[in-house]
Formats: structure tokens, C-alpha cells, sequence
């Protein structure tokens, strides 16, 4: 890929896009928002797959239990937005973590990425949305290296260069050696750190109700499993992070109307789970900075469409 083309895949993309989403939908409240509001923005983004990705804590008995839960919640969203058909593009994805930076992991989605990306080239390339562990991009990656400049990577993970270099992030502390194959390979890359950026990005229960309760089916099962996960806040003010979101804005980011971001070098993440700066490793594009209101405003125009 030639310096000018990857410079241009760093930047938000004019026209509509084809994209594919990699998520842990049980994981957390806030990936069945970002999956409906990627499926409601089909004005600028042509969503071609969905990958149900690993994860591990109290939700899952293991990696592979997560990514079953998650492939399952997947499915639940898309029949309470009556969008059945994307059901023949859901893919499983890995059943475990990547164990090092030279062995992917085999899976549906790892297989349906490699045959899918194929299919696109440098000058137009597939959009990979990322809010999950990312064994499954980093195994494609692995298995396939020509697919690398033909993929444009935007993944939710780490945290803010500026706490401290570290990045003990729970997308990326499960699953660091994938982490590592995403920000050393070829392929573009935008990243939204968590703690310190996306972290903004947060919603509370008055605007849940206001908002989103009672308007379709699916804002409210958004709103039954945002409750749900807060029972033990119930009777005091809070919020809910549903930072997964910003990762599908970056691409119907024209203008900086959602958030902004810079060019940066790539600082790699080391098994000790801090950042290193390299001496003359790619350029990233590095979201610093989310316009909540107007990013929230767009979420409830898509979703209550």
C-alpha cells in the first residue's frame, strides 16, 4: 500500500462503506446498542457480517461460553429489530484467546474475514468495527497476511495512552497477543481508547426512560437490560457506560460531528500490559476526544427511527 492510500484509510471514509462488526454482545449492555445503531446507519454503512467474539468474567464460564452467549444475544437483537435476515451472516468466532502472535485460531468468523476481505483491495477496503477481545481479526491476519492492507481495523480497546502507558484493558488484558498481531500488521488502524476517551460516552437511567423506553421492540429490551444490570444502583442517580457505540460512529464521523481524533505513531502493547514507543512503526489514528450530546442525539434518532 502505497503512504498516500493508507493515510487516506486513517480518515473517516466519504460515501457508503461495507463493514463487518466483531462483539461480545453478552458481555456488557453496550454492544447490542452499537450492533441496532449499526444496523439503523445502512445509509452509510453496508454491515456485510457479524461476529460473535470470546470473552471471559462472571457472564461466561470460559471464552468459548462467551462467545456462544454472545453469538445467542446476537440473534436476540436482530429479532426484536424484525432484521432477520442478517441471521445468515452471523458467524461463531474463536473458542479461546490467542495463545501467541503466530497461531490464530480457527473459527467461522476468522474464515468468513479472510474470504470476505479477499474481496477488497487498498483503494476500497472492508471496515472491521471491533469492540471485543480481537482474536478473531488478529487470527485472520495471522492466516492470511495478504489481507491485511485490504481491511481498515477500528477497535474499542486499550486505555488512554496518557494514563500512565498502561493498557490493562479488559478487550485487550485477555487477549494481548492478538492485540499485538492488530497494532504491528500492515492494516490501518483506529483505535478508541476506553478509560480517559470513550469512557465519556455514557448513559443514565432518566434518559433511558425519556428516550428510548416505549418506542419499538428493541429500544425496550435496550432499556429492560440497562435496569436490569444497574438492580443494585436502583433509588440513586448513575450512569451506564455504552462506549461500544463510538467505535460504529468513527465511521459516520464526517466532519469530527461525534469525536475527535489525531495521527499518531503506534505504541505497542507488551505482555506486561503497558505501552512501548517504537522507533518507526506505523501511524495510527488515535480518538481522543467524544462528543457526547451530539453522538447521543444520533443514537436515539437511529434507534427510535
Amino acid at each position: 500500500m502505497d503512504k498516500k492510500t493508507f493515510f487516506d484509510n486513517l480518515c473517516v471514509p466519504e460515501g457508503v462503506v461495507d463493514a463487518v462488526i466483531d462483539t461480545d454482545t453478552y458481555n456488557e449492555i453496550d454492544d447490542q446498542f452499537a450492533l441496532a445503531y449499526l444496523i439503523n446507519s445502512d445509509d452509510k454503512i453496508n454491515l456485510k457480517a457479524i461476529y460473535a467474539a470470546p470473552f471471559h468474567n462472571e457472564r461466561s464460564a470460559s471464552p468459548a461460553d462467551g462467545m456462544r452467549k454472545s453469538y445467542e444475544e446476537i440473534m436476540r437483537v436482530l429479532e426484536r429489530m424484525g432484521r432477520e435476515e442478517y441471521k445468515a451472516v452471523v458467524f461463531r468466532g474463536a473458542e479461546r484467546y490467542m495463545e501467541n502472535e503466530n497461531t490464530p485460531v480457527e473459527s467461522e468468523a476468522m474464515n468468513d474475514l479472510v474470504r470476505r476481505a479477499r474481496e477488497y483491495s487498498p483503494e476500497k477496503p472492508l471496515y472491521v468495527i471491533a469492540i471485543a477481545a480481537i482474536t478473531n481479526v488478529a487470527s485472520a491476519i495471522v492466516a492470511a497476511p495478504d489481507i491485511a492492507e485490504n481491511i481498515v481495523v477500528v477497535w474499542l480497546g486499550g486505555h488512554d495512552i496518557h494514563n500512565n502507558m498502561e493498557c490493562d484493558e479488559f478487550n485487550m488484558n485477555h487477549d494481548i497477543a492478538a492485540a499485538r498481531v492488530v497494532f504491528e500488521c500492515a492494516s490501518p488502524l483506529v483505535q478508541l481508547p476506553c478509560r480517559g476517551v470513550v469512557s465519556a460516552f455514557a448513559i443514565s437511567e432518566a434518559e433511558l426512560h425519556t428516550w428510548f423506553e416505549g418506542k419499538n421492540k428493541i429500544c425496550d429490551f435496550l432499556v429492560d437490560n440497562a435496569l436490569s444490570a444497574q438492580k443494585a444502583a436502583m433509588g440513586k442517580p448513575w450512569s451506564r457506560v455504552i462506549w461500544d457505540v463510538t467505535a460504529v460512529a468513527w465511521l459516520l464521523n464526517d466532519g469530527d460531528a461525534f469525536m475527535e481524533s489525531k495521527i499518531m505513531p503506534c505504541r505497542i502493547p507488551e505482555y506486561d500490559l503497558k505501552y512501548r514507543e517504537v522507533p518507526e512503526t506505523k501511524d495510527i489514528r488515535y480518538v481522543n476526544y467524544i462528543k457526547r450530546d451530539p453522538l447521543l442525539r444520533d443514537l436515539v434518532k437511529k434507534l427510535t427511527k
